[in-house]
C-alpha cells in the first residue's frame, strides 16, 4: 500500500468563482511544490479542464483525478470522481444538457476560461456553471456509477451548498461511501450528530478556488497505487 497525501477538491479558472491564475498549469504545479501526490479538479459543473490538468499532472509526476462539484437540483454540492477521462467528458457532456440555459455574464459572476496545459486561452464556458442541475441527490449516486465514478457531499459542515445546510441532515439510505469535511470542522461533532456519518470514509479537502487558498499536505490515503482507478475503487470500499 501507498501512503498518498492528496487534495480531491480544487477549482480551475473554468469555475466563475474561480481566480482567473488557477490555470490547469498553475495549479497542478502549485500542487508539486506542496508536495501532493494526487489532487482531483472539480470544477463546478463541468470536466472541461480536465484533460489539461492532466497532462500537466503526467509532466510533473503528480496524478490528478478527473472530476466535477456538482450542485443538485436540491442545492446540494457533491464531489464527483472519475476513473478515466473519458468517463469524466461523458458525464459532463450529459451534466451540461441538466443545466438551464442561463448565460454567464462576466462582470457579475466572473470569466470562465477553458484553458490548454500551457496556459493557453481555448475558449470561454457561455452557460452559467454554478446554477443547479434538474439531477437530485437521490439519483445522483447510481448516475455517477453509470460512468464508472463514485461521488460524496461535499462539505457537509458549511452553511450554504451543504447537504445539512439544505436538508438539514441526511438519510443513512443515500447511496454513497464517504462524505468531505472542510479542514477545519470538527470531525467529532459531526459523527455523533449525524448518524448518516457512521462508517462512512470521510475526505477533507481545500475547495481552493485561488492559489493562495491551497494548503500544504496535512490529510492521506493509503491506496494499493497511485492512480485514478485505485482511488475510485478505494472510496467505493472495492480495496
Amino acid at each position: 500500500m501507498m501512503k498518498l497525501y492528496y487534495d480531491l477538491h480544487l477549482h480551475s479558472c473554468l469555475s466563475p468563482c474561480g481566480d482567473n491564475d488557477m490555470t490547469p498549469y498553475n495549479l497542478v504545479n502549485m500542487a508539486k511544490i506542496f508536495g501532493y501526490d494526487v489532487i482531483a479538479l472539480t470544477d463546478h459543473n463541468t470536466c472541461k479542464n480536465c484533460g489539461s490538468a492532466i497532462k500537466v499532472g503526467e509532466q510533473t509526476g503528480i496524478t490528478v483525478v478527473p472530476g466535477m462539484e456538482l450542485c443538485t437540483s436540491e442545492e446540494i454540492h457533491c464531489v464527483c470522481l472519475f476513473p478515466s477521462l473519458k468517463s469524466a467528458e461523458a458525464f459532463s457532456d450529459h451534466i451540461y444538457g441538466t443545466l438551464p440555459p442561463i448565460k454567464n455574464k462576466e462582470k457579475i459572476f466572473g470569466e470562465q476560461l477553458i484553458m490548454d496545459s500551457e496556459d493557453g486561452i481555448l475558449g470561454k464556458e457561455e452557460i452559467l456553471l454554478t446554477t443547479a442541475s434538474s439531477v437530485s441527490i437521490d439519483a445522483l449516486p447510481s448516475l455517477v456509477d453509470e460512468y464508472g465514478g463514485v461521488c460524496y457531499p461535499a462539505h457537509i459542515d458549511r452553511n450554504s451548498y451543504s447537504i445539512i445546510s439544505s436538508l438539514g441532515d441526511f438519510s443513512p439510505d443515500l447511496k454513497v461511501s464517504c462524505f468531505e469535511l472542510t479542514p477545519q470542522a470538527d470531525e467529532r461533532h459531526y459523527l455523533e450528530k449525524y448518524t448518516a456519518t457512521k462508517g462512512k470514509l470521510i475526505i477533507r479537502s481545500s475547495d481552493a478556488h485561488y492559489l493562495e487558498n491551497m494548503r500544504e499536505p496535512e490529510f492521506y490515503l493509503e491506496l494499493r497505487e497511485n492512480s485514478a482507478e485505485a482511488l475510485i475503487d478505494y472510496l467505493k470500499g472495492e480495496v
